[in-house]
């Protein structure tokens, strides 16, 4: 099986695709060692039956035409878990392949589960089996083998057939639109753009201090630039145990820093050291006034019962529905449903509301009852005259 290693031939090819209705693609990557992917396969597919492989590694390669194809507007690109392969992309032409199809959130729409894996999906509705013996191998090596080209191959042949009746179902079913929303944020630029102003949001979780926030910020953007600048993980730079450890003690000296459980011994007298420290004084002189508490931890937390009922009622409507429930509302979703009726979640928005949230506010205000028959939980509107007696005789 041959591998396009030319920029000729990848035009050709690319230009021939472009002719399609839609076509699929994958991608083959390395990022263990490094901050940014590094690109070592490309695969597409179309439902003439074509199968392109691709070698961006192949010495003087131009992948522009590849570029141009993802942003031909008269092709739909279909992908599969598409994030990472989007974040190369993006990085890779400063593009974001347009009109885009991402399977695995369509699968949640049409009832498959939450974050359906490819196998899996290949499995059910291709009726196909994937070797995934090559699963794990080192793509960066040449030459690449069989095994390696037919596994990548069928990354993208076998999603054809299951794109096709994907859309076979969402047309049966009228939710098409139930995906525009996702299908916007992995098309967004702002998904990809790793700003180090924004690395401590990944973070905020424990932190509950205006304080401890501030230094977090600065130590978390600091790493992030690390990380950029010498295109390594950033867990080589440093832990994320340790920058949260930081922010909460925010050491001002070489010695309080070597004191945390979490800096290798040493490295507090190195330049890192310095330069955590200087990020330390930053965020301690920080303006704290426009820092906000993530929301779930400024929630009182006594609304677990009510957030227990609504995972329930959650289930139970996806079950009902055929539909799964990552797509319809998170648990902070439901944590902040539990303590605010008007909370500006997705699940009291749009077609979300109408399929869930308004049943979630009638269980909390009692216009909604669950109950279990034949071992299924059973959702069940209550007479809202009983309703309405009842909370007189409570008053």
């Amino acid at each position: 099986m041959d591998l396009i290693t030319t920029t000729a031939a990848l035009h050709d090819v690319c230009a021939r695709l472009a002719e399609q209705p839609f076509v699929t693609v994958d991608t083959e990557f390395m990022r263990e060692t490094t901050y940014y992917p590094k690109l070592c396969l490309i695969q597409i597919a179309a439902p003439d039956g074509t199968g392109v492989l691709v070698d961006p590694l192949a010495t003087g390669i131009d992948l522009q035409p590849f570029i141009d194809l993802m942003a031909d507007e008269r092709t739909v690109k279909v992908f599969h878990s598409a994030r990472q392969d989007l974040e190369i992309i993006w990085l890779m032409g400063g593009i974001l392949p347009q009109p885009f199809f991402d399977t695995q959130v369509a699968a949640m729409v049409c009832g498959y589960g939450d974050s359906v894996s490819y196998e899996q999906l290949v499995n059910d509705v291709a009726k196909a089996k994937i070797d995934k013996s090559s699963r794990f191998t080192d793509w960066s090596r040449r030459p690449l083998s069989d095994a390696q080209l037919v596994y990548a191959l069928s990354d993208v042949t076998h999603l054809v057939t299951v794109y096709e009746v994907l859309v076979a179902e969402l047309l049966r079913t009228d939710r098409g639109a139930w995906l525009d929303e996702e299908m916007a944020v992995l098309t967004s630029p702002e998904t990809y753009r790793a700003d180090p102003a924004h690395a401590w949001r990944r973070l905020s979780g424990r932190m509950r201090k205006p304080r401890e926030i501030a230094v977090l910020m600065e130590v978390a953007a600091w790493r992030e630039s690390e990380a950029q600048s010498r295109n390594v993980p950033r867990g080589r730079v440093l832990k994320d145990e340790a920058v949260i450890d930081i922010a909460s003690a925010a050491p001002r000296n070489a010695e309080a820093l070597g004191r945390l459980r979490t800096i290798p011994a040493g490295f507090e007298r190195s330049r890192t050291g310095a330069d955590i420290l200087a990020a330390v004084e930053r965020g301690l002189t920080r303006d704290t006034g426009d820092i906000r508490i993530p929301e779930r931890m400024r929630r009182s937390g006594g609304n677990g019962a009510i957030v227990e009922l609504l995972k329930v009622l959650l289930k139970a409507v996806c079950e009902a529905e055929a539909v799964a429930p990552k797509i319809i509302a998170t648990v902070d979703d439901l944590e902040a449903i539990a303590d605010d009726d008007a909370a500006e979640v997705p699940a009291l928005q749009g077609w979300r509301r109408s399929l869930f949230g308004d049943k979630a506010l009638a269980l909390k205000q009692g216009r909604l009852a669950l109950s279990v028959e034949s071992g299924r939980i059973v959702v069940r509107e209550l007479d809202p005259t009983k309703v309405a007696d009842q909370a007189g005789v409570d008053g």
